[in-house]
């Protein structure tokens, strides 16, 4: 059983400015409801204003829920934020939360949307408003739902964003895998960084993740983990300077899903990075990813979470 959550408001109008398009948020979807797979839909509750503030600058919360955000950051983030944007962005943070909640009750959850690991302190950045992986992690744990959080990124960019937020964190290790010589050009520093040479493929990607994964879990004992799982390391991702097949990134899912549950530790799933001039096929990436982990996540008990 794959448990999704999804919201309406995840689509919004094709931005005026900008190159970002957001079909591919309903057809994932689609694409997820064609496969006939056992799935159940769960719809969030938007990111409360509160705990938006307690990651992001107040000032900069506020421009966006008054679609205010002032013109340099609107071109730093790739598209205008409107009033839609500023409803869009509030329930993919709250799509991160709840998909982390569901995980502690059946092992594995997806976001389909979200993983906005560029968006900073004051600012939004590279098609990210605000940071839904910092905002979840640090609700998880002011509420006592979660001690430990290591958020694994594996999209094709470096997580900037969700390292500079939660560098000076002792309960919150940042994992990323990326392009090395990709946006952005300034690297934030995770906890662990491996920046790749261009080209990598299926073979190198997995000889660096397992390299690093299953120790990293080991020592740092987390008791969740958050996923950020782009597939813009594909070969064919518009944005991407890797060379992962289909088989490749679900092998990496696969992977990443198993290490987690075989030691018990709930995992939550957010979309990351997927670029292309067919969106469908972005889209099937996604979907066959979702569906990779939860096939993995059903081979495990499901958490004894309190």
């Amino acid at each position: 059983m794959l448990h999704v959550v999804h919201h309406a408001d995840y689509m919004a109008p094709r931005p005026e400015r900008g190159t970002f398009k957001f079909d591919k948020y309903y057809l994932v979807m689609e694409a997820l409801r064609a496969a006939r797979a056992p799935m159940t839909e769960h719809a969030p509750e938007p990111m409360p204003r509160e705990w938006l503030e307690a990651v992001h600058d107040p000032a900069y919360v506020e421009q966006v829920f008054t679609a205010t955000v002032p013109r340099e950051k609107e071109r730093r983030i790739g598209f205008p934020v409107t009033a839609h944007i500023a409803s869009r962005v509030r329930h993919t943070n709250g799509g991160t939360w709840l998909a982390a909640k569901l995980a502690q009750q059946h092992g594995y959850a997806a976001n389909s949307a979200a993983g906005s690991h560029h968006a900073l302190h004051d600012t939004g950045a590279g098609y990210c408003v605000f940071n839904d992986l910092a905002v979840a992690s640090n609700r998880l744990i002011a509420e006592g739902d979660a001690s430990r959080i290591l958020i694994i990124d594996l999209d094709v960019h470096q997580g900037d964003g969700t390292a500079s937020l939660t560098a000076l964190r002792g309960d919150i290790f940042t994992f990323s895998i990326h392009a090395e010589k990709n946006f952005p050009v300034r690297k934030a520093r995770s906890d662990l960084d491996v920046g790749l040479p261009d080209g990598v493929d299926d073979d190198g990607y997995m000889e660096a993740l397992s390299q690093h994964l299953p120790a990293l879990i080991t020592d740092f004992a987390p008791d969740l983990v958050l996923y950020q799982a782009g597939v813009d390391p594909h070969a064919q991702d518009k944005l991407g300077r890797l060379a992962l097949t289909d088989e490749g990134l679900a092998k990496r899912d696969r992977f990443v899903v198993s290490e987690a549950r075989q030691r018990g530790i709930p995992i939550a799933s957010a979309l990351g990075g997927g670029y292309g001039d067919d969106q469908r096929a972005v889209a099937e990436r996604h979907a066959r990813s979702m569906l990779a982990m939860a096939a993995v996540n059903a081979r495990f008990p499901a958490p004894n979470h309190q």
